[in-house]
């Protein structure tokens, strides 16, 4: 009969999405009111947000719900990313994914730490059998937390199609009915471009801001636009909610051309293999050099993200002698609260006063081919799309520095760049790595060693270069004194950190054996729950390894004691 219910309920997951998203299925995930730190679609370094990010009153420990029935199908601990995180499929074809946790509950508490122990191993991530960890709708499966790359206290919460691993916008699943929200969305600035080496906006080819005045109803009128040529817009814009002052993402701009539908996306779902394409979407000069993210109304190349791709137009104006066209922007909330830009423009024959920056370099880029360039002991292969567009590459270099364009310039897929390092001793080439300078630190790559070849691969552009770790660790600050009585204490902690390639390993043991220590990259803390009970009644010996990427390693040993079955009173006194 357990069998049965199995087949029964896999078989709905495969086959139960035939039907339009259902609202009344998923419960909320916490039991406070709904209040949205992030919203799906918004705008983030190199990615779309997947999901919703529900504050949880800026403290951690909140019950987190099952959403539904289902079963625990992926269980994921990681330093970075979403932390500690559950993934739950549910029989009408959907997942549910709850990230940054604390901690998790009951059953699924237990059967992580058994395979922690068994994989010797903090991270981890496990995918259970359907009938391994069975959930129903309403019962605690973690508590909220700060986990992973989290900047504070929240619960990430995402909805996905189980068979195609798209993220779909929770809104559509009856979550706006608790989330309410009657503003408007906000309007902070619309740029122009010309497109096109003929191409001139009110008298320059490079983008310009442009004028908005706002109308008696809420609405925006923009100065008048004088163009020839192809031309395109760009919005600066975020969302609010009510008794909610997060500066959340859109869901929907629209656009139109004297009265037609001409150019539009929303935020209704997308796959994780898009998500970087997010650098394609934005002004990433504009977001690299001003710290400001406007989203483009249109594309110089058409590219495949699924949001855009199904325009038939490209979403460039062209502004032809004897033009004149009404241009309308429409930003819209996902529940229907909109912002109109109105903007006339009209064909002009003047020339540009302001020319386009481009720097001509032997190095032209052409996109969709391969590109090889080699200098020195240095070479760097680009493959085919790496970039979006076609542009001249700064390549040089000087004294064994790579010096790659600059950060202004968005990578795709990843470049190759080689260095021969015949010329470094061998005593120090297994500590040798390559480095790239991100602001004033060097950063770490994971470097491929072939004989004299290191290799790495970069989806950065910048400053490149070979360098040296031959420090190990650092294992500071202990929540104890060697020898003190931890009686009172739960945890057991220190610190550790590494200055150059980065922790790769830690491991600690008490009196001989492995034990279980939580790494929080964020607060260099490294902590075991005495809760394990893996201590011995007196003395207790401890030992922790940790390990940097160069394979330098230091280990810290001190002792303590602890009584285990201690008395609630006394402890309490």
């Amino acid at each position: 009969m357990k069998l049965f219910k199995i087949i029964i309920f896999l078989s709905a997951v495969c086959f139960g999405q035939s039907q339009p998203y259902p609202k009344d299925y998923f419960r909320s995930p916490l039991d406070i009111p709904l209040f949205a730190s992030g919203s799906f679609g918004e705008l983030r370094g190199n990615h779309f947000h997947s999901g919703l990010d529900f504050k949880t009153q800026q403290r951690e420990g909140l019950n987190v719900f099952a959403a539904a029935d289902g079963f625990v199908s992926r269980i994921k601990i990681s330093e970075g990313g979403y932390g500690k995180a559950i993934y739950i499929t549910h029989p009408n074809g959907y997942t549910t994914v709850y990230g940054h946790l604390k901690k998790f509950n009951g059953a699924i508490a237990d059967f992580i730490r058994k395979r922690q122990y068994a994989q010797k191993s903090y991270e981890i991530e496990i995918f259970p059998m359907a009938n391994e960890l069975v959930v129903n709708k309403g019962e605690i499966i973690a508590f909220s937390g700060n986990s992973g790359s989290s900047g504070g206290p929240h619960l990430h919460f995402e909805i996905r199609d189980t068979k195609t691993e798209q993220i779909i916008n929770p809104l559509y699943f009856g979550f706006d009915i608790l989330m309410p929200d009657r503003q408007k969305p906000v309007v902070n600035d619309l740029v122009v471009y010309a497109i096109g080496d003929s191409s001139v906006v009110n008298g320059s080819q490079r983008p310009l801001p442009v004028q908005l005045s706002l109308q008696p109803d809420g609405n925006f009128l923009a100065n008048k636009v004088l163009a020839k040529g192809n031309i395109g817009f760009a919005v600066n814009t975020y969302d609010q909610a009510d008794n909610n002052y997060n500066w959340n993402g859109i869901y929907k701009a629209e656009t139109f051309l004297n009265g037609s539908s001409f150019f539009t996306y929303n935020f209704e779902k997308f796959a994780f293999d898009e998500t970087r394409y997010v650098n394609n979407f934005i002004d990433y000069y504009r977001y690299k050099t001003l710290k400001q993210s406007v989203q483009k109304l249109f594309y110089k190349k058409k590219y495949p993200f699924s949001l855009v791709s199904g325009n038939q137009k490209n979403g460039q104006i062209a502004v032809l002698p004897n033009s004149i066209f009404n241009y309308r922007i429409e930003i819209s909330d996902f529940h229907g609260n909109k912002r109109i830009i109105n903007i006339p423009i009209q064909y002009s024959e003047a020339s540009s006063t302001i020319k386009k920056e481009e720097k001509i370099t032997p190095y032209f880029v052409k996109s969709k081919n391969d590109n090889s360039y080699t200098k020195d002991n240095v070479s760097v292969f680009i493959p085919e799309n790496a970039f979006y567009d076609d542009f001249y590459l700064n390549f040089d270099v000087k004294d064994n520095v790579l010096y790659l364009h600059d950060e202004t310039v968005p990578v795709h897929h990843n470049i190759t760049v080689t260095f021969d390092v015949s010329s470094v001793p061998d005593i120090i080439k297994a500590k040798t790595f390559i480095s790239r300078m991100d602001g004033n630190k060097k950063e770490y790559f994971t470097t491929y060693k072939k004989g004299n070849l290191f290799s790495a691969r970069t989806k950065d552009l910048g400053k490149f270069f070979l360098a040296t770790d031959t420090i190990a660790p650092r294992i500071y600050k202990p929540n104890f004194k060697e020898g003190a009585s931890l009686d009172k204490s739960d945890t057991l902690s220190v610190r550790i950190d590494d200055d150059l390639s980065g922790i790769k390993e830690y491991n600690a043991y008490l009196n001989g054996k492995w034990i279980l220590m939580e790494y929080d990259y964020k607060t260099n803390l490294l902590v075991h729950h005495f809760s394990d009970v893996l201590y011995e009644e007196g003395k207790n010996e401890l030992k922790v390894v940790v390990s940097d990427k160069m394979g330098n390693s230091i280990t810290f040993e001190s002792h303590f004691f602890k009584t285990k079955n201690l008395d609630p009173v006394e402890k309490d006194n």
